[in-house]
């Protein structure tokens, strides 16, 4: 299952997210839950819970279906150095 959510991550969503120079990568996956980690610009972003809520989530879930339960970001948002939006 982490194999074709990376799969989703890079045909999908990194290309869209590399042009603010983010990145997101998926961390592990357990029981239905999806642990993933924001970089570049998308670490500290203002943004990054609405990407994450209506671009990742929503990709997720219409490639994997019911397989999916949670998406949590496990990224360290407060160490984010260059931030595509600020607060």
């Amino acid at each position: 299952m982490r194999r074709k959510i990376a799969r989703i991550l890079e045909e999908k969503i990194n290309p869209y997210v590399a042009g603010h120079g983010g990145r997101i990568e998926v961390v592990d996956y357990v029981n239905g839950t999806v642990f993933l980690s924001m970089s570049g610009g998308c670490q500290g972003c203002a943004a990054s819970a609405v990407t994450l809520r209506q671009g990742v989530e929503e990709a997720l879930r219409t490639e994997l279906g019911e397989r999916i339960k949670h998406i949590v970001d496990v990224t360290d948002h407060e160490s984010g150095s260059s931030p595509y939006y600020t607060a």
